[in-house]
């Protein structure tokens, strides 16, 4: 955890107390971590997707991935305002990630969507989560994360419309796994 190799912070915005801003850093590290992962992953999908919709998923991936950076940035800066170190490297993100990598290689385009809908579903739980921690200490990382959770939930929507049925059902509703995922939405 972040708290083990980072000392407490010294200092914080004011208003806030030290303990509580070494909390909410804590947080805000995973969602760094989450963040730079997510950017890495939509990155492999949007090199390794094939099929006949290669190129509105290749096109459709680049805004996700400039917004998702600037989310990773946001996080980080609101992590130093708080008086903490924004741990940023591949060793410390592996280290610390509570989730396995991103199992899909190069595959057709409908098969890393259904994956990608459940990168998202996660990402998603994790961040309602940290939501509901932080809006008890601090409402300014609560609306930093809000606005976050909103985009995030636009663009599993976006994933989600070509996985999703004429009746309204998705074809990976029954998947638990990334592997289950891609395999669902091959199959509609």
């Amino acid at each position: 955890m972040p708290s083990e190799v980072t000392p407490a912070p010294r200092y914080t915005v004011p208003g806030l107390a030290v303990q509580d801003a070494g909390s909410l850093i804590e947080v805000l590290q995973q969602r760094l971590h989450a963040l730079n992962d997510l950017h890495l992953t939509l990155k492999h999908v949007h090199w390794n997707v094939v099929g006949p919709h290669f190129i509105a998923v290749h096109e459709m991936l680049d805004p996700q991935v400039d917004r998702v950076r600037a989310m990773a940035d946001d996080v980080a800066e609101r992590l130093a305002a708080l008086g903490g170190i924004a741990h940023g490297t591949p060793g410390v993100l592996v280290e610390e990630r509570t989730w396995k990598d991103y199992s899909v290689g190069r595959a057709d385009a409908i098969a890393h969507l259904g994956a990608l809908d459940l990168v998202y579903t996660g990402l998603i739980e994790d961040l309602r989560a940290a939501v509901k921690t932080v809006g008890e200490i601090d409402p300014v990382t609560e609306d930093l994360l809000i606005e976050q959770l909103r985009d995030l939930e636009q663009f599993q929507w976006f994933v989600r419309a070509h996985l999703e049925t004429a009746g309204g059902t998705l074809t990976t509703a029954d998947a638990t796994t990334e592997t289950e995922a891609a395999q669902q939405a091959m199959e509609q």
